[in-house]
Order: C-alpha cells, then sequence, then structure tokens
C-alpha cells in the first residue's frame, strides 16, 4: 500500500509498491537560511552566526580520570588494560565490520583473558532485529508523561531485555536530535525539544537501562537536527549533488544553553558511552571534531566513558584518535568493504608514533571501565540473538557466509513489560479537547463508529515492512534504525471494538480511509464517531512516499483531513485521535463544534489499542502533557529544515541564527497564540494552584575549577618490532573481518594509505600527543560540569488542589524568568507529576539549581548568574502560569 526505498548502502532491504501517504510539500520551508525571517534571536551572537563558522581545536584528548564514582570502575579497568598486548588494545577499540557478527556493532575480543566481543544493538525503543522482545512507546511519549519514575521504569525494562539478549551496549537514549525544527525526521526517537525536559527524562531512562545491567550510549552528539544531508553519500543516492555533509553552525551560547544542556544531564548520571554523530559542527566532522569531542565532552562535561562513531560516521585515523573517539563503528570504513580506518591501521599509527600509546590505553580504559561501572562482568550472557536473520541456523559470519551454526535461541525476555508499556501509552496520552464533557465514553453508547487506516492493522503484518518504513495501518512506532520488532500490535479497531462487544453494543468501522460513500453513510449513522489519523517520519536511509527520513509537510498522512472532514460533518460528536511522531497543524479542530474531542496518542508501542480504550472509556484519567507545542502554521515554529542544498556541491551550511528561541521559546519571543502550548494537557477533572512559597538557601558562591590535571596514565610500553604484530601465519581469516594485525612488516604497506608518509604537521594538530598535565577547565570539576553548577539555591513548593470528584494526574510545571535582554520569556527549569484524590490537596515540590539560573559567558568560558531580575512561575502549562515569585 507504501511506496518505500532504502538507499542500497544503507539498508537491509529494498521494495516498492505505490499510493501516496501524504499530500503536499516542503515548498513553504525558508531557504537558503532555514530560520524564518523576523525568527532570529536577538542575541547577536547567534543571529550574526552566519558566516563560514570554524570549530576551533582543542587538544590533547584528555584521559578518564575516574571521577565522580567511576573510581572503582578506572582502577578495574585499568589493571585489565595494563595486561594487554597492543593487537589485544586495538581489538577492543574497532569494530569487526558491519554484519561480520551477529549485533549491529561488535568489537574484537580478548580470549586471553575471558572478555568476550562486545555486542552494541539498536534501539532507543526496544532491542532491534530480533524476536521475543517488546515494542515499548517512543521517546517522545515518554516525555509526555512527564514522569520521572515511568522514564525509569521503561529504561530498566529496555535495558533487561537487551541483557537478556547478550546485547553489552544499547544505542539510546536520543537527545539529538533535540528537537530544533518539528519536521525533523527522528525527534520522535528523543524526548522534547525543550533541553530540561529532555535531561531529566533521558538521566532517568540513563540509570534504568545501567541499573538492569548494560550500558547505554547517549546520541546523536551534538546539533544532528535533521536527516537530510546528514551524509553525502546517502544524500547523493536521493540525487542531491554534495561531497560532504551537512554542517550546523551554533554559536557557543545556544550550545550550552539548549542542545549540551541534556547531554550534561546524561554524564551526570553516569551514561557509559556517547555517539558522536554524522553531521558536521562547524564544519568539523561530529567523530573527528576536537572542539565538541575534546573540550566540550571530554573536558568540560568530564565524560568518563567513551565515544563511539555512529555507524559509517568516521571520516579518518588518525583524526579521529586525537580528537576523541574511542570506538569505530561498525569498524569498516563503508558497510561490507573490508577497510577500516581503524583495525591494522590503528597498530600502524601506534607504532609510527603519530597516535601516542597512551590514547589508545585511554580509548581501551574508558571502554573496560565502562563495562565495569554497570556490572557487565556479573550480569553478561552470551549473545543468543542474529540481526540478519531470525532463522535458528544461519551463518555466524553473516556477510562473508562462514560458519553455519545455532544463530538464534528466540529466547523470550518480555517478562511482564507489557503492563508497563500499556501504562506507558495510557499516562503519554494528552487530551487536548473535551468539550461538555464528551469523554470518558461509557462504552454502552448507542452506536460507536471508528474510521481511518490508522486504526486498523498493517496487512502485510505488524512488521511487514522492514525497520517499520511505510504507513500502514495504525502508527505505534515510525521508522528506521530506532525500532524493534511487535511481538504483536493491538489495534485501537481491536481494543474498542473488544470494549463495545463486552457491553453488547453496536460496534462499525472502516479503515479505508478513501472509501468516501461508505465512510457518509456510517458516519451519518454513528453516536459517536471516533477517527483516526496519523503523521509518520523516520531515518534518512528509509524514503516513505517522498519523505526521506524528515518529514515534507506537517500534515496528517492519508488523506486525514478530508477524513476528520467528512465525519465531523455528519457526526456531531466525533472524536479525532492522532498518532503522530510530532506537530502536525490542527486547522480548525480546536473550533469546530462537531469534534467533541482530539487526543495525541504519540507513538505508544505494542499496546497501542488497549492504552487509546483505557482513557477513551476512563480508566484511566488523562494526566498527560504535550511535550511540544501545536502550532498554527510551520512558520510559527521559526526554524525550520533544510532540504535543498545551499552551498554548491560543499557541505550545506545551516546556521542556527534563531539560537535558543525553538518551539515555545519562538513562539514567546515572536508573541504568537499557539493551537496548544507547550505543556497543555487536560484532565477528567480540574485542578486549582495556590500558596506559592520559595525559600532560599545559604549556598556558597561558585568557584571555578582551577588546577592541573594529573599526566596520561601509560599503561603499556609496546615494541615496535613490527613482526610481532603481523597476521600469524596458521590463521584463517574471515574475509571482510577487521582485524588488528599487520599485513606484513613494512608499516607503509600495511598502511595502504596514499597519502603515508607525509609531515606529521599536515594532519597532527599541535598539541594531541602532550601526555603531560593539563590545565583543567572552569567549568569542568566532575561528570556534568562543575559539581557547584548542581547547587540547590532555591526551594520551592506550591499546593495543588483536585477540585473535581474522580482521582486525577496533574503535571505541574516551573519555568523560570532568567530577566537578560536576550533570554527567551520563560524556560522550564523543573516538574512533578502528582496524583491527587478529588477534594485533596498535596505540595508540589522542586528546587532550583544555580545552573538553573545561569547562563554561559563566552569570554569566561563559564557559568554566570547575571544581574537581571529572576522570576520563577508555577502552572500547568508554559502559558498557564498563575503563581509568581521573584528570586531575590
Amino acid at each position: 500500500m507504501m511506496q518505500w526505498l532504502s538507499i542500497a548502502a544503507l539498508a537491509l532491504a529494498t521494495g516498492l509498491v505505490t499510493v501516496d501517504a501524504q499530500v503536499g510539500n516542503n515548498s513553504t520551508a525558508p531557504f537558503p537560511s532555514s530560520t524564518y525571517p523576523n525568527a532570529s534571536s536577538p542575541d547577536p551572537q547567534a543571529a550574526d552566526f552566519t558566516g563560514p563558522a570554524f570549530s576551533p581545536p582543542f587538544y590533547p584528548s584528555p584521559w578518564g580520570s575516574g571521577a565522580g564514582d567511576w573510581a572503582s570502575a578506572y582502577e578495574r579497568a585499568r589493571a585489565f588494560v595494563g595486561q594487554l598486548t597492543l593487537l589485544e588494545k586495538v581489538n577492543i577499540t574497532t569494530g569487526v565490520g558491519w554484519q561480520s557478527e551477529r549485533c549491529v556493532g561488535q568489537t574484537g575480543a580478548v580470549p586471553r583473558l575471558g572478555f568476550r566481543s562486545l555486542c552494541l544493538q539498536d534501539s532507543p525503543l526496544g532491542v532491534r532485529f530480533t524476536d521475543y522482545n517488546s515494542a515499548f512507546p517512543a521517546g517522545v511519549n515518554v516525555a509526555a508523561t512527564w514522569d520521572r519514575g515511568l522514564a525509569y521504569a521503561r529504561g530498566e525494562a529496555m535495558g533487561q531485555e537487551h541483557r537478556g539478549k547478550g546485547v553489552d551496549i544499547q544505542l539510546g537514549p536520543a537527545a539529538g536530535p533535540l528537537g530544533r525544527a518539528p519536521a525533523s525526521g527522528r525527534n520522535w526517537e528523543g524526548f522534547s525539544p525543550d533541553p530540561a525536559l529532555t535531561g531529566v527524562l533521558m538521566a532517568e531512562t540513563i540509570r534504568g537501562i545501567q541499573d538492569a545491567g548494560v550500558i547505554a550510549c547517549a546520541k546523536h552528539f551534538i546539533v544532528n537536527e535533521q536527516e537530510h544531508f546528514r551524509q553525502a553519500p546517502e544524500a547523493q543516492g536521493y540525487g542531491y549533488n554534495i561531497t560532504d555533509s551537512l554542517s550546523s553552525n551554533v554559536d557557543d551560547v545556544t550550545m550550552h544553553e539548549t542542545y549540551l544542556w541534556p547531554f550534561a544531564d546524561a554524564v551526570r548520571a553516569g551514561v557509559g558511552s556517547i555517539m558522536c554523530s554524522y553531521n558536521q559542527i562547524n564544519n568539523s566532522y561530529g567523530c573527528e571534531n576536537s572542539h565538541i569531542l575534546n573540550y566540550l565532552l571530554k573536558g568540560e562535561l568530564n565524560f568518563q566513558g567513551f565515544v563511539l562513531s555512529d555507524w559509517q560516521a568516521q571520516h579518518s585515523g588518525v583524526g579521529s584518535a586525537l580528537a576523541g573517539m574511542d570506538m569505530s563503528m561498525p569498524g569498516d570504513t563503508l558497510f561490507n568493504t573490508g577497510a577500516s580506518y581503524w583495525g591494522t591501521n590503528l597498530t600502524v599509527a601506534i607504532l609510527n608514533g603519530t597516535v601516542p600509546e597512551w590514547r589508545l590505553d585511554d580509548m581501551a580504559v574508558r571502554i573496560v571501565a565502562a563495562w565495569y561501572y554497570v556490572g557487565r562482568d556479573q550480569s553478561q550472557v552470551p549473545i543468543n540473538f542474529d540481526s540478519w536473520t531470525l532463522d535458528t541456523f544461519g551463518y555466524q559470519h553473516y556477510f562473508a557466509e562462514e560458519v553455519y551454526t545455532l544463530v538464534n535461541e528466540h529466547v523470550d525476555v518480555r517478562a511482564e513489560h507489557s503492563t508497563l508499556v500499556r501504562q506507558i501509552g495510557s499516562a503519554s496520552t494528552v487530551l487536548l479537547k473535551n468539550n461538555n464533557s464528551a469523554l470518558p465514553l461509557t462504552g454502552r453508547e448507542k452506536f460507536t463508529a471508528v474510521f481511518g487506516y490508522d486504526a486498523g492493522g498493517n496487512p502485510y503484518g505488524p512488521n511487514g515492512c522492514p525497520d517499520r518504513g511505510c504507513d500502514n495501518g495504525t502508527l505505534a512506532m515510525a521508522w528506521g534504525s530506532g525500532t524493534a520488532n511487535f511481538p504483536y500490535l493491538v489495534t485501537p479497531e481491536t481494543a474498542i471494538q473488544n470494549e463495545i462487544v463486552s457491553n453488547n453494543g453496536v460496534f462499525q468501522s472502516i479503515t479505508d480511509n478513501y472509501a468516501g460513500t461508505q465512510i457518509l453513510s456510517l458516519a451519518s449513522q454513528a453516536s459517536v464517531a471516533i477517527v483516526f489519523v496519523n503523521a509518520d517520519s523516520g531515518e534518512g536511509f528509509i524514503s516513505v512516499d517522498g519523505n526521506e527520513g524528515d518529514r515534507q509537510n506537517l500534515t496528517f498522512w492519508q488523506g486525514g483531513d478530508v477524513l476528520i472532514q467528512n465525519v465531523s460533518a455528519l457526526c456531531n460528536n466525533t472524536i479525532v485521535v492522532m498518532h503522530t511522531v510530532g506537530p502536525v497543524l490542527l486547522g480548525n479542530y480546536s473550533e469546530n463544534p462537531n469534534i467533541t474531542a482530539i487526543l495525541w496518542a504519540g507513538l505508544p508501542g505494542e499496546q497501542s489499542g488497549n492504552s487509546i480504550a483505557d482513557v477513551l472509556y476512563g480508566r484511566v484519567n488523562p494526566g498527560a502533557k504535550l511535550p511540544f507545542t501545536l502550532g498554527a502554521s510551520r512558520e510559527d515554529y521559526g526554524a525550520d529544515l533544510l532540504y535543498i542544498p545551499n552551498n554548491g556541491t560543499a557541505a550545506p551550511q545551516q546556521p542556527f541564527t534563531e539560537g535558543n528561541f525553538i518551539d515555545y521559546r519562538a513562539f514567546d519571543q515572536a508573541d504568537i497564540t499557539p493551537v496548544y502550548e507547550f505543556g497543555f494537557g487536560l484532565s477528567y477533572t480540574t485542578f486549582a494552584y495556590s500558596n506559592l512559597r520559595v525559600n532560599k538557601l545559604n549556598v556558597s558562591a561558585y568557584a571555578p575549577t582551577t588546577g592541573l590535571t594529573s599526566a596520561a596514565p601509560e599503561l603499556g610500553n609496546s615494541t615496535n618490532d613490527t613482526t610481532q604484530y603481523e597476521l600469524p601465519s596458521n590463521f584463517s581469516a574471515i574475509p571482510f573481518y577487521i582485524y588488528p594485525y599487520l599485513n606484513g612488516s613494512d608499516l607503509e604497506a600495511s598502511a595502504n594509505d596514499s597519502d603515508y608518509g607525509l609531515p606529521e604537521s599536515t594532519y597532527v594538530p599541535a598539541g594531541s600527543q602532550d601526555g603531560s598535565p593539563q590545565p583543567r577547565l572552569a567549568a569542568s570539576g566532575a561528570p556534568g560540569g562543575n559539581p557547584e553548577l548542581y547547587d540547590v539555591l532555591y526551594q520551592v513548593e506550591a499546593t495543588i488542589t483536585n477540585n473535581g470528584s474522580v482521582p486525577g494526574d496533574e503535571v505541574v510545571q516551573l519555568y523560570v524568568s532568567l530577566g537578560g535582554p536576550y533570554d527567551p520569556k520563560i524556560v522550564l527549569r523543573g516538574f512533578q507529576r502528582l496524583s491527587i484524590q478529588p477534594n485533596n490537596s498535596t505540595t508540589f515540590h522542586a528546587d532550583i539549581t544555580r545552573r538553573d539560573i545561569s547562563n554561559w559567558d563566552t569570554s569566561a568560558q563559564n557559568w554566570v548568574v547575571s544581574s537581571a531580575p529572576k522570576t520563577v512561575y508555577v502552572g500547568s502549562s508554559s502559558r498557564t502560569l498563575p503563581l509568581s515569585a521573584t528570586l531575590s
């Protein structure tokens, strides 16, 4: 029913069928900039950041110190790495190649010491490419819950399932893309365009995953905000004539106050790994950008884990090693080439001195320390699945077709996670409109009719489109590598029918949006009509009906708007349910009297139908809030995507001239009234806010970090006798497999690089080989940054009362006005989801830290609390803030 296209170099399968999914195009997007006129930041540092962007170098790459609670893991890791040979250290830093082993990424092993090949596996919402796993709600749904406990529980459950399959590193959660532009294809994998909301929920997800004994991977670092042009070869496959990937050009203030913010929370939560991104940042690739990796991540944030490349995001060998990358994934330069920037070439670089051995030691220590930090030495089980086939038997080395054996044991890792999936699905359903208490339904309505492709199943089955690369049936998961196979998919049609049949009611459904005559006939009979519509997106290696990962526009797919209009014209009790990846344009639906209720249900996973039925029929009182803004037009968002290359054949340039002003901050800055604001959501009860209290704590003044680091630990002193590193004569190599061995005793011949022998000054940056003690950055000091940033300066409380007759959840939100001329009107800084019984009150608590009221000072390269007046606001959404107080 759908057209989907996979770029051969990046996808596992291709297919072609026809029928349009989405009408319209992206012709309204701004060009050559991607920020709309009059939407630029008032801060000239951002607004004027339009010329050729430059990423300043920073060397050497900081070595891990065991800071924070990493000391024990580092002690054990250094003892382990101190036993390794040069070849063994190279082996655990380099992937063995795409489809060379059973996981989407695997490192080499150290059999001599019993250290197994590390298994890296997608995705942020479940175990990809396997069976007997759960399909969890997407990150955007977790954001809509605004619930720390559910974020943790989902992370722990996903970690348990990855652990049960033998996975060492789960490739998630995501804060890149953050959500600069609403049409960006992978926003749904992350949480929210608000950095504070994303940071809290990302940190809880990481804690859950790692408490289950699996290393989490925060991604994609950083400002990876669209799919178009993220990889030049992928873009060329779509017909764009570019030679380099897009450059996201971001000023220092915006980087710190918006995009780096959630990654600081991730590092502070102890995340074991971070994935560097495909795009360039200020015209330097993410996986060899020394300012991003060395200065910001390992220096300022004092990240103690390891940096791994996104798949095919590595563009150099020596350069990426010196710039702070620690693990090459999947190991080959391009899929299935058998060639690697590392592997043999990293061995060569150590032996010829271009990469100091202390840097390799640090890579290995960081990897092994993360392994110990989450307890992999206690929780590791053998890999029992195969990413490339669901057959029980197959080739262990899939691409080479070598070693036919048992590859899938079909281990059921789901436990009772379906209950959690269902709970998150209902807890993340946002009630946007409820005229005359149209909801909840009773299940005893005279005639219930359900409409829409989005209510039913995919005719090909829930996993019938590889990587969910189509828009057939109900949308419970978007497309790309951030997916998992469904064990089943409960559709809304099935769940609602079960509800009505159990009450001996009348139920009929039409799941063809284009069955015009039948739709009109059924709508005219219904006493309640429930219309399901959706809007899909995903990763750039799949195109669905011309949507190359990113959405072409913000409309509903499959003629959804026409369906809503036709049904609501004939039924004056029409309920609209939206399964979307993010913001959509609602037209006049919020004002249409025949549309009595509107709900956003996001991407709720395997229990989709049951989750929405729980809300529709009142078993769950909706308490979710929008994690983004619903605007009247795409222009209202201020920032958009770049759909057409704007720099000839060179890297497309995307200046973030809107600065910090994305989503609700942009609406506030431009004084635009949204259709439904960030943080908005209704309930079947009502709440009152009163009695705001602010307690100022006596905290010492902020002190910049000073002093020097220790010298780089040197754990090995490898011999320069190249014959010691040659491929053993009795060794049978697997074709296309990446090994650390030399091909002979001659380093130049082993490197097989026409540039070998160039003067070091042409490709080895100054200071990059220096292992002596280095100055500590003022904003550093502990994982997450200077620990005094997290001092609590104010404690805030308010009284929240449930005025209704039913129990309900209220998400109380705290915003701060930083008061400066270049600051957003308000920024989210705290929240709490409270469950309150009818006619009862409870107390909302939130802390305001030093970081919460600070701005980034580019001159001092540190956080400062300005002299501008600060105000705290508490309320139910970003536009409903009845309580306020000055922060003295």
